[in-house]
């Protein structure tokens, strides 16, 4: 094993990333609603020795009800499920600091931390768009800066909650009668721009004492968060030169901060199309693209940049795109498809293949050599710690990931064989956070 280890974390999507995976005989699509579908792919990925799952959320149905296989669960809860049915993967489900309160939100990834035996972890997302809003009784999103401002309070709140319970305050006195030494649990007393909460935290601290902060964003506002409270950062790149330049600078951000660069791993997610050659995989990736539905596909183009392209003609180039300071939505996917369009010169048909597998994030069609090279250059040369790894199928682009892919990562010394820790901070190489409140104890 080099000194510097890869980490692989499984982006479970349903069955599939691909928006078309849902029609490929390959998948299921009545497994959706089925809890042990999931248990099933986390066991794969457990087998795998990966360092977690990952579920993504939103509190909105995306896309084209009609032509979309939308997931049916809720996160926290499905990897609740999943921690009994596995013993070391992480657990890494998405909640959004727009429409969720501190307080609620630590109790969840808590009690996750607790169930799991320390395998929490919590992507944190600000929200972007109005139809999320508008179930929350809100006929706007908030801006895109102050989305993130609410964020980085929401973290202050949610990790001082966390901290309330000083590691040794349960006592479990029976003869004397104390349970808790309520000197070592603190009302954290916040009162800010956008939240007031008293505390204590109602759970004790978590194996882990903060689950893992994951952060997903890759704006301007979205880079200074992450280097202020990222530990895993997941992004997309098309380009080995656009990933390059993002790890660099957040590792610089992050250092900056007065952070060790390698307390915060950068993740690009890539979309594995495998076959035995090169001409099976490309033909399996051709093979899903062409089951892409065009007026399903531009819709959700829409939602996702934020621009209005449903009546655009499909085997026309993209129109000129609206300058980013007007864009209130994801702007750094926007950034990415613009610039990927305006690139390669693309029809808008053209665009919605590139996008199909893993919107916005890169496909990487070959054999298992030709996926372990990419990662292994990606890894080796600056532009990533580890991978955010989105299958195109589920489970069968798993299991080929697991079976021919790891064990070539694995003879290459990138890539652990075995798990050597418990919790996932040990299989990030993290530590275990210190209460704030017992540090200032010690002065």
């Amino acid at each position: 094993m080099s000194a510097r280890e890869l980490h692989l974390n499984a982006f479970l999507m349903g069955v599939g990333h691909h928006e078309a995976a849902w029609r490929h005989p390959r998948t299921d699509p009545r497994a959706l609603d089925d809890v042990a579908h999931f248990q099933h792919l986390a066991r794969i990925a457990e087998r795998g020795t990966f360092d977690s799952v990952f579920l993504a959320d939103g509190v909105q149905i995306w896309g084209d009800v009609r032509h979309t296989a939308a997931n049916r669960f809720e996160p926290v809860t499905l990897l609740t499920a999943i921690s009994q049915a596995t013993e070391r993967i992480g657990l890494i489900a998405t909640a959004s600091t727009g429409f969720s309160e501190p307080y609620n939100l630590a109790r969840l990834f808590s009690s996750l931390d607790h169930i799991s035996g320390g395998r929490a972890g919590w992507n944190i997302v600000t929200t972007a768009g109005d139809r999320s809003a508008q179930n929350f009784n809100r006929e706007v999103n908030t801006e895109h800066a102050e989305r993130y401002q609410r964020a980085d309070e929401f973290l202050d709140v949610v990790t001082a909650l966390w901290d309330s319970w000083e590691d040794d305050a349960l006592v479990v006195d029976r003869e004397s009668g104390v349970f808790a030494e309520d000197a070592k649990v603190h009302e954290i007393n916040h009162k800010g721009r956008f939240f007031s909460v008293r505390g204590p935290l109602n759970a004790v601290r978590s194996p882990q004492g903060h689950p893992l902060l994951v952060q997903a964003g890759s704006s301007e506002d979205g880079r200074a968060f992450a280097s202020a409270w990222a530990e895993a950062v997941f992004t997309a790149h098309q380009t080995h030169g656009d990933a390059t330049a993002f790890y660099a600078d957040l590792k610089r951000r992050v250092t900056a901060r007065g952070r060790a660069a390698e307390d915060v791993k950068v993740l690009p997610g890539i979309v594995p199309v495998l076959g035995g050659t090169e001409t099976e995989a490309r033909a399996l990736a051709d093979e899903l693209d062409g089951l892409i539905i065009p007026v399903r596909a531009v819709r959700q183009l829409t939602e996702l940049i934020g621009v209005d392209l449903t009546d655009h003609p499909l085997d026309e180039r993209l129109p000129e795109f609206p300058p980013v300071s007007r864009v209130n939505g994801a702007k750094s996917r926007f950034e990415l498809v613009r610039d990927l369009a305006q690139r390669e010169r693309l029809t808008l048909r053209q665009l919605l293949g590139r996008l199909g597998g893993g919107r916005g994030h890169q496909v990487v069609a070959g054999t298992p050599e030709q996926i372990a090279d990419h990662i292994e250059l990606w890894f080796t040369t600056g532009a990533a710690d580890g991978f955010n790894v989105m299958a195109p199928l589920l489970p069968s682009g798993l299991e080929d990931f697991v079976d021919h892919v790891v064990p070539l990562l694995r003879a290459r010394g990138l890539f652990r064989t075995e798990y050597t820790g418990r919790t996932l901070r040990e299989h990030y190489g993290l530590p275990r956070p210190v209460s704030r409140y017992a540090a200032t104890a010690l002065v």
